[in-house]
Parts: structure tokens; sequence; C-alpha cells
């Protein structure tokens, strides 16, 4: 198993944690909330969804290991942007930052 291999692994896995999360715990739906974006949670929710499982069919099929690997880069460079415009101290934004170039890694790793 390579580096990247098991990369990939612990993007997914955290992704799906974090889905998990959203449904079980109150305060990851109050998070929405204080962003002003609680509409989008379900959207936010389906996509990690989506990047995650991508993210394990990509182990077998590159162009979506690709697609999915750039999207969840994107979706947490977006997390991070609105943690900055909601001003979030570091700590508090650094897991959008660790999984957007985590997956920013993984995706030209890919290409």
């Amino acid at each position: 198993m390579t580096i990247v291999n098991i990369l990939i692994l612990i993007s997914s896995l955290s992704f799906y944690s974090y889905v998990v999360s959203y449904f079980t715990s109150p305060f990851m739906k109050k998070e929405f909330k204080r962003f002003n974006l609680e509409k989008l949670g379900l959207t936010v929710i389906i996509l990690e969804i989506l990047g995650a499982t991508g993210l394990l069919i990509g182990l077998k099929i590159n162009i979506i290991l690709i697609v999915s690997s750039l999207g969840l880069s994107l979706l947490m460079f977006f997390a991070f942007t609105v943690r900055i415009y909601i001003k979030d101290s570091f700590w508090v934004s650094f897991p959008a930052i660790f999984f957007m170039f985590l997956n920013f890694y993984i995706f030209i790793k890919s290409i």
C-alpha cells in the first residue's frame, strides 16, 4: 500500500465520520447555523459523502479519484474561507486547511 493510498483512506474515513457526526451531534448543525449556512448543511454533507466515496472508488478508477480529490479540496477551501470570514481562530480553522491540502496533494499525485 502506497502513502497516497493511506492518505486516501484517512481522508475518506474522516469525511465519513464528519457525515455521521452531522446526523448524530447537534453541535454540527449549530456550526452551520453559526456560519449562516444552515440551508446548505445537507448539500455539504451530500458532497462530502460523494467525495469520500469517490476517493475509495478512485483507488480502482483514477478519473473518479481526480474529480473527488479536487472536489473535496475545493469544498475545504470554501470551508476555510467561511472560517476566515467569521473570524475563527487558526486552530479552529486548521482541519479545513489540513483537508484542503491533503486532498489537493491526492489530486496532484493522481493526475
